[in-house]
C-alpha cells in the first residue's frame, strides 16, 4: 500500500512539475488589458452593453475615462461587478496643463495609478521648441501628479522620432525629464511608424517605459513622422510588420506589467478576438 502511496505522490509531483513547466512557457501571462479607445463606436450605443462584451472577451484591464453621459461612480461600479479595473486613464495636454489636479482627482476616482498624454500639440513637423515646452511642462505636471501618488506618462506617437543631434527629439524629451516624475508608454505602432526600433527603445532606456500599447501595423505601409496613418493599417496582432512577440519579451523581462490592445480599425470586433488569441498563444 505505502508503494502505490508512494508511486502516486511520485506520478502528481511529476504532473505538477510537467504542468509548472508548461505554464512557464507562456510569454504572456498579464492580464488582457484593452485601450477603451478601441470601443469608441460602442460605448455610444450602450455602455452597460459594451462592458459586457469587454468582460466576455476576458479583458480585465481598460486604459481610459468615464465614459460621456456617465457618473463615475456608476461607471465605477458596472467595471467592480465585471472585474474590470482601470489602472491608467488619459488626459489631454492642454487639460493637464491647465489643471493637473483636477486628472489627478479623475483618475483616483477609478483607481487608476497612470496617467498618459498621447499628443504633444505642435504646428507642422514637431520642432525642438516644442520639445523643450513639453519638457517643461511634462516636468511641472510630473511633479504634481506623483506627490498625489499618480506616475505620469507620456505616450509615444512617432513625430519624436525625428532626429536631432546625437539622436532624435524623443531622445531630447527622455534625457531632459526628470526619471522621478515623467514616464513613457511604449505604442509599438506609433514607435516603429516613426521610424524606431521598439525592442531598442525599451534597451535604450529600460526603467522609463511602464506601460505598452499592443498594436501590429499592416505590411507594406511606409512610417513617417507624422504620427498619422490610416486605420485600415492597424491589423491584428501577429499578422504585421511589428516582432510583436519581441517586444513583449523584452518588456516583460523589465518588469513591465501593463499591456493594452489598442486596435483603431473599423473592423475591431473581429480583429480584437483574434489579437487576444494570438497573445495567449505565445510561447517564451
Amino acid at each position: 500500500m505505502r508503494k502505490y502511496s508512494l508511486l502516486l505522490l511520485i506520478a502528481n509531483l511529476i504532473l505538477g512539475l510537467t504542468a509548472l513547466g508548461q505554464k512557464s512557457k507562456k510569454l504572456y501571462t498579464f492580464p488582457i488589458g484593452a485601450q477603451a479607445y478601441t470601443f469608441r463606436n460602442s460605448f455610444p450605443n450602450g455602455i452597460v452593453a459594451t462592458l459586457d462584451t469587454i468582460k466576455a472577451l476576458g479583458i480585465t484591464e481598460l486604459e481610459g475615462n468615464v465614459p460621456k453621459g456617465m457618473e463615475a461612480t456608476e461607471y465605477l461600479k458596472l467595471l467592480k461587478e465585471r472585474n474590470i479595473k482601470v489602472p491608467s486613464t488619459g488626459a489631454g495636454y492642454e487639460e493637464i496643463v491647465a489643471n493637473p489636479m483636477s486628472v489627478v482627482e479623475n483618475a483616483k476616482k477609478l483607481g487608476a495609478k497612470f496617467v498618459m498624454v498621447a499628443w504633444i500639440p505642435h504646428k507642422d513637423d514637431f520642432d525642438i521648441f516644442e520639445a523643450q515646452q513639453a519638457v517643461e511642462d511634462f516636468n511641472q505636471v510630473g511633479k504634481i501628479l506623483a506627490e498625489n501618488g499618480i506616475t505620469f506618462c507620456y505616450h509615444i506617437h512617432g513625430y519624436e522620432f525625428i532626429p536631432y543631434q546625437d539622436g532624435t527629439l524623443f531622445d531630447f524629451i527622455v534625457r531632459r525629464t526628470n526619471p522621478n516624475y515623467v514616464s513613457f508608454e511604449l505604442d509599438m505602432l506609433w514607435a516603429f511608424h516613426g521610424g524606431a526600433n521598439p525592442e531598442g527603445l525599451l534597451d535604450k532606456y529600460p526603467t522609463r517605459f511602464k506601460m505598452l500599447h499592443v498594436k501590429d501595423l499592416r505590411k507594406g505601409v511606409q512610417g513617417n513622422h507624422s504620427g498619422s496613418t490610416p486605420v485600415t493599417n492597424d491589423v491584428t496582432l501577429g499578422t504585421g510588420q511589428i516582432d510583436v512577440a519581441g517586444i513583449i519579451r523584452k518588456a516583460k523581462k523589465l518588469g513591465i506589467k501593463h499591456y493594452f490592445i489598442e486596435d483603431e480599425s473599423p473592423i475591431q470586433n473581429i480583429q480584437v478576438p483574434q489579437s487576444i488569441a494570438y497573445l495567449k498563444s505565445l510561447k517564451e
